[in-house]
């Protein structure tokens, strides 16, 4: 009896710590899925963006019926820099507010949401604003094509870049921005942009390698 005894007890303490272990299982699971769940609400889309940079192509819609295709080379601080279409050299910066949607596949989905590298590899790009790749644009006088929310597209050279907003002087594309060639001057908000195509034949390119760094 005393012997059948101990072994129903033996039993019973082996269920009580299958139970306990369940149960602990079951609290942290709950927890890491609880802490998921905090850290995925304060995700970016830039964050998700960082780690797709360098990878295949991206469709890319910025409205009005516009859908750009291409890789993302670098993240700014408020906008990517997207090399698209081979028949159009140039890179094309695109603020992230213009951004409706972002086509890519179910994995890069996924692989986008978990935590990305070190946050030390991200500070120039954090620091690098749309002013300030436009006032780098105006100060190597690259030339450029700015596609405005709506549809309308405007040539010509930044003549400087404020806080919010750049001073364009128009001219046709592939022309100089020479007084003779200016046919007016537009004040256009960052906000009112869609995205901006600079000229491959300047040197706009070079602060697009040094973000990525």
């Amino acid at each position: 009896m005393t012997k059948g005894g101990a072994v129903r007890w033996d039993r019973f303490f082996e269920d009580l710590e299958d139970q306990l272990s369940s149960e602990w299982e079951a609290e942290r699971a709950a927890l890491d899925t609880e802490a998921e769940r905090l850290r995925l609400a304060r995700v970016t889309l830039r964050e998700r963006l960082m780690t797709l940079t360098g990878d295949g192509d991206h469709m890319i819609d910025v409205g009005d019926e516009e859908v750009l295709r291409g890789r993302v080379a670098a993240v700014g601080a408020d906008w990517i820099a997207l090399e698209a279409e081979a028949a159009r050299p140039g890179a094309l910066v695109v603020p992230l507010t213009a951004i409706r949607s972002i086509a890519a596949a179910h994995a890069d989905l996924l692989r986008s949401a978990r935590p990305g590298p070190a946050a030390a590899r991200r500070s120039l790009a954090d620091r690098m604003s749309l002013g300030f790749v436009m006032r780098d644009a105006a100060r190597r006088r690259v030339p450029v094509e700015i596609r405005l929310l709506g549809g309308r597209r405007l040539s010509g050279t930044i003549d400087r870049a404020g806080a919010d907003h750049l001073d364009l002087a128009l001219h046709a594309p592939g022309t100089p921005r020479r007084a003779s060639e200016v046919s007016g001057h537009r004040m256009v908000p960052f906000a009112a942009v869609s995205w901006v195509r600079l000229d491959a034949g300047g040197d706009g390119a070079s602060w697009s390698r040094e973000a990525s760094l």
